[in-house]
This record gives C-alpha cells, sequence and structure tokens, in this order.
C-alpha cells in the first residue's frame, strides 16, 4: 500500500485514553468524540493510512480504582474492559457519522454488538481500508489497554503507536511537568531509559514488549487540533520513543 506520509508509516495505530474522552467517572463528550472522529478521518484519507485504534475505560471505570476501593482486582478489571467496549461502539459510530467504514473487534466475545479479536481478519478489514477498534483490553485481567495496544500493533505489524495524551500533556518528561516546574520534556528517548528511569510513558509491560518487536511510540497531545496530522506527516511533535 502506498502512502503519502511524510513519516513514512503504512499502518499506525492510535491509542486514545478513556479520559481524554470525558471529564468525569461514567461520561463521555460527544463533542470530543466527534472532533477526534473527524480529525482521525481526515488524517486517513489525506495520507492513505491503514488505522487502528485501543481506547482505554478510565471516563468509565478504571479497574486499579476498584482494587484500591477493596473490589476483587481480576472483578474490577473486567469492568474496565466493558468499559473499553462502551467507548468503542461510541467511536464507531462517530467515525462512520463522517463516512468511515469501521469495525469494533472486542478480546471478550460479545457477537451482538462486535466481531470477536482473530487477527488475520483484523488484518483483512485494515487492507480494505477499514478503521478497526479494538475493545476490551487483552481480555485478561491484570493488563493495562496500554499493553493491549502494544500486543495489537505487533500482532497487525503497525509501523508505530501514537500514544495520544490529554490534559496539557505533550511528551515524555523527565517528571511531571504538572507538579515539576524543573521538568524537562523529551524529542527522543531510549525504551531502556523509559524502564530504567520510569518515566511513565506506559506501563513496563507495553514498553518491553514495544522493545522486543522495536515498535516506536509517539507520545504527544492528542486534544490539540492539527497534532496527529502533524504527527503523522512527519513533523516533530510530541516525544518519540524507539
Amino acid at each position: 500500500m502506498s502512502t503519502n506520509s511524510g513519516s513514512g508509516w503504512k499502518r499506525v495505530l492510535l491509542k486514545l485514553s478513556g479520559e481524554a474522552l470525558g471529564a468525569q467517572r461514567d461520561s463521555i463528550d460527544n463533542e470530543v468524540i466527534d472532533r477526534l472522529a473527524a480529525e482521525i478521518v481526515a488524517v486517513k484519507n489525506e495520507f492513505s493510512i491503514d488505522l487502528a485504534l485501543v481506547i482505554g475505560g478510565g471516563n468509565i471505570w478504571r479497574g486499579l480504582s476498584g482494587a484500591s476501593d477493596g473490589m476483587d482486582r481480576a472483578q474490577s478489571d473486567y469492568m474496565g474492559m466493558l468499559g473499553t467496549v462502551i467507548n468503542a461502539l461510541a467511536f464507531q459510530d462517530a467515525l462512520e457519522r463522517h463516512g468511515q467504514p469501521t469495525r469494533v473487534m472486542t478480546a471478550i466475545d460479545m457477537a451482538q454488538i462486535a466481531e470477536p479479536y482473530i487477527r488475520r481478519r483484523a488484518i483483512r478489514h485494515l487492507d480494505k481500508g477499514r478503521i478497526v477498534i479494538f475493545g476490551a483490553g487483552t481480555g485478561n485481567p491484570f493488563f493495562t489497554t496500554d499493553t493491549a495496544a502494544a500486543l495489537r500493533a505487533a500482532e497487525v505489524e503497525a509501523d508505530v503507536i501514537l500514544k495520544g495524551t490529554h490534559s496539557g500533556i505533550d511528551g515524555v518528561y523527565s517528571a511531571d511537568p504538572r507538579t515539576n516546574p524543573d521538568a524537562t520534556r523529551y524529542d527522543e528517548v531510549s525504551f531502556l531509559e523509559v524502564l530504567s528511569n520510569e518515566l511513565g510513558v506506559m506501563d513496563s509491560a507495553a514498553i518491553a514488549l514495544c522493545k522486543d518487536n522495536n515498535t516506536p511510540i509517539v507520545v504527544f497531545d492528542v486534544m490539540t487540533p492539527g497534532n496527529l496530522r502533524a504527527v503523522v506527516s512527519g513533523e516533530q511533535v510530541g516525544t518519540l520513543v524507539r
């Protein structure tokens, strides 16, 4: 498949946090989803790239939060997986309203609303120009949606993971810039530096998986209009992890 992308990427996996889709728990901001969907469709069409999505569920339920309140961790994580499917269905609706064929594939079987995740079928959908949204994480408790993104990126042979951040964080910093004014942003950082310095790009399992499969990560502020296009076009936006 040819591409006009200045970055040279042909297949991209975009990771979005659930918190970006709703400021409060139990909320989905339809205006935010619609704006992001419009930008995603425009970028996909302009650069002729294959595009997959993994969306977290933190705006609905976070497994770790439930566990910290005394809930069984595995049970809480399964609830979080269901939250990601709710977000995936909302995003599917928004993308299709912008004319983009889309498939939701879930790691937990729920045939009435989504296809079961099958690697070869997912790749076929991407080859046909459909955006594939991977829901329900890896299907296993104790694994985050960051790890699911790293796993699916490796399985569908994505060239890169674009980790979209929010809350004003525009890359990888030496410390949390929201609490430490002396924190410095990296333009580029290695997987080993992320792991050894605990820089918080993704959880350690996701970083290790990306390292093992040579899958680079670009961490950038997806909430700033135009940033997604800038990243795909090859501009220096955010932080490159490789």
